[in-house]
């Protein structure tokens, strides 16, 4: 077994079980990527074994802080069998659920959705990729499930030094699916769409803005980055009469339109702009158009903290735009999905963005990410998505 030692002073993370191993802090050691390594402090003392890295700043990612524990297939299954656990009592009410949330989970850089009878994983660092064989042969173990496509293909995977791959690891069938969410049906393609083919995480969420539409009685609403009409379903939902709904994918905004179309609603309600988002909302203030409920859920901006000064000037700009539209009583759902800007840094940023606008609201609720994306006590990291619930004054 390999052994990496870590520089002094530098165990303080690993006692508290972060999962996450800079390059910074290894004093010497190394192995091929993705083999299991056993993590030293620098007295020799055992910390974790861990998932080696050699391309990534995040030089190895903890399997397991029990040194007694062997990093085997009967490990890996275990772990899964635990998440799968935790899906099935949350009740989620989908048939898309976020079965495997990486670190979360216990399983670093590995991401499984569920949607209906097909899996979706992403293999994202060098040791999900090193065993990626035995994780899928688990999975449809624990799972039942015969169908498992892979989305390999998200940014992080250069990071690791890997490839991007995707296609059927098992089974084979049509990409083109649809799921039940709450009382609403979303098309989804599992090989381009983003992510996995859906999100997930704003499940919650849509039901919290369609609720907020119906409380408030909103009638003209403005959805930004809709990509596949989520929130746009949820606002007709909600009673909404007059809907604008703007991405910068035109396959996205059709499969917005027959989202709208396949609950029932009547497309010619809502309007779908090809289009800047930024370049929309400085349209529709000249023209003078206001709107009583507004979603600005933009790409992540800031996926680390280096990147956060760039991405909180690019928040901040849409949120003055998106305030400025919003009538007085209106409601704005505002999101950040950036893990390099804090729940605290957005809270500013849109406060800033608020004050520059001219305009002062009450932060009705705080939002995050659905259940079956957790982030644990060890981890804060996981909390990716954050999002305030801003009523105009």
């Amino acid at each position: 077994m390999k052994v990496i030692r870590l520089r002094e002073g530098r165990e303080r993370s690993l006692s508290r079980r972060h999962p996450w191993i800079f390059d910074s802090a290894i004093a010497r050691g190394g192995a091929d990527p993705g083999e299991t390594v056993r993590v030293e402090g620098h007295d020799g003392a055992f910390l974790a074994w861990a998932a080696f890295s050699p391309a990534s700043k995040i030089r190895a990612r903890a399997w397991s802080f029990e040194e007694g524990e062997r990093i085997d297939p009967a490990f890996f299954r275990q772990r899964l069998g635990q998440a799968l656990s935790l899906r099935q009592r949350l009740k989620v009410p989908s048939e898309g659920v976020r079965l495997v949330h990486g670190e979360s989970d216990g399983l670093p850089g590995f991401v499984v959705d569920r949607y209906g009878d097909t899996l979706v994983a992403q293999f994202l660092s060098a040791g999900a990729e090193k065993w990626k064989k035995v994780l899928a042969d688990a999975l449809l173990d624990v799972t039942g499930m015969q169908r498992l496509y892979e989305r390999s293909d998200a940014n992080s995977r250069g990071l690791e030094g890997l490839p991007e791959v995707t296609g059927w690891l098992r089974g084979d069938g049509p990409t083109e699916l649809a799921i039940a969410e709450h009382d609403w049906k979303f098309g989804l393609d599992i090989a381009g769409g983003h992510k996995t083919g859906f999100y997930l995480d704003q499940r919650e969420n849509r039901a919290r803005f369609a609720d907020w539409v119906r409380r408030l009685g909103a009638q003209r609403v403005l959805n930004c980055y809709c990509y596949t009409g989520g929130f746009t379903v949820a606002a007709l939902a909600g009673g909404a009469g007059e809907l604008t709904s703007i991405d910068s994918s035109g396959p996205a905004l059709q499969r917005a339109r027959a989202n709208v179309v396949r609950n029932g609603f009547d497309a010619a309600q809502c309007e779908f702009l090809d289009a800047d988002v930024n370049a929309s909302l400085r349209r529709f203030g000249e023209a003078g158009r206001q709107f009583d409920a507004i979603v600005l859920d933009p790409p992540k901006l800031a996926p680390t903290v280096a990147h956060a000064e760039r991405a909180a000037r690019a928040y901040k700009d849409i949120n003055r735009l998106g305030l400025k539209l919003l009538a007085p009583g209106g409601v704005l759902f505002t999101f950040s999905c950036s893990g390099g800007i804090s729940a605290d840094l957005f809270h500013k940023i849109v406060a800033s963005a608020g004050t520059d606008a001219g305009v002062d609201g009450y932060i009705a609720d705080r939002l995050g990410a659905a259940p079956d994306h957790p982030m644990t006590l060890a981890f804060p990291e996981g909390e990716y998505l954050k999002g305030l619930v801003v009523i105009r004054k």
